[in-house]
């Protein structure tokens, strides 16, 4: 059984997962909560996220156009999270892949689209973007072998819920990037963990609802559950972080110590 202790957010705080929290007001930057923040740990599909960006700077810039369809080939084949699997169309714009992404953490999507851009672009701009901790290490594999990146991709909470208030702020590249990608991160459905306590649509949240807005990104895997984002309500826009790791036993405790995460977190925003 988990251990429990008292913690200055939320009632619990779990001795055995790793859980690591930062909260920030995502106009000023000030930290407002900071549990651990610092860890780098595995991150499933949050990674996706630069490769989001890197996208986004590309559609700008003209590099990339929109409308560009892109064709699924048998190297870019991965179960798991998403659609494009199930579907029969074999191409499909740039801009419905990176809103897959968004949506449903598309892995499918996510391999095409980093092909073609090239991991190493995405490396570079997380580089650029000052960020050392936060990497996507791979393409997504069914499979992992030896030879191949031990997991999809790092991060530290500090990095991430930092990066979530540049975008709000449009520090990311420019204003139309960062709006772009939240964009693309509004229309996440997965309000399992953290964002489960914002009591919103999870298939239609990319208007306000109740004085609320969301836009963040999920990463699941087996012993992983990870969600980041920004909340905007009457009282102040939050941009959050919560990171866990744990023995697959402690699933449902660690589901419930981010929803409750989530509910100190709503109330911040909402003041």
């Amino acid at each position: 059984m988990t251990n429990v202790s008292t913690s200055p957010f939320g009632e619990l705080r779990f001795g055995g997962p790793l859980i690591s929290v930062e909260v920030r007001d995502a106009v000023s930057g000030a930290v407002l909560v900071s549990e651990d923040a610092d860890r780098v740990q595995r991150t499933a599909s949050i990674g996706k996220l630069l490769l989001l960006i890197e996208v986004a700077v590309r559609f700008a810039d003209g590099r990339l156009r929109p409308d560009a369809a892109l064709e699924r080939t048998a190297e870019d084949e991965v179960s798991d999270s998403g659609l494009w699997q199930h579907l029969t169309s074999d191409a499909l714009p740039a801009a419905d892949l990176a809103a897959l992404v968004g949506a449903v953490s598309d892995n499918l999507a996510t391999n095409v689209l980093l092909r073609h851009v090239g991991l190493l672009a995405v490396h570079e701009r997380a580089r650029t973007l000052g960020l050392t901790d936060t990497r996507l290490h791979d393409r997504v594999r069914d499979h992992r072998r030896p030879s191949d990146p031990e997991t999809l991709s790092t991060g530290s909470a500090v990095e991430l819920s930092a990066l979530m208030g540049r975008l709000h702020r449009g520090e990311v590249r420019s204003k139309a990037v960062s709006r772009q990608v939240l964009r693309w991160l509004a229309l996440d459905t997965d309000t399992s963990m953290t964002a489960g306590a914002f009591g919103l649509d999870p298939l239609a949240h990319s208007e306000p609802d109740r004085g609320l807005t969301l836009a963040h990104k999920t990463g699941t895997d087996t012993g992983i559950r990870c969600d980041i984002g920004l909340i905007g309500g009457p009282a102040r826009t939050v941009a959050y972080a919560v990171l866990t790791e744990f023995d697959d036993d402690d699933r449902d405790a660690v589901l419930g110590r981010m929803f409750a995460h989530g509910q100190a977190i709503r109330e911040l925003a909402e003041g």
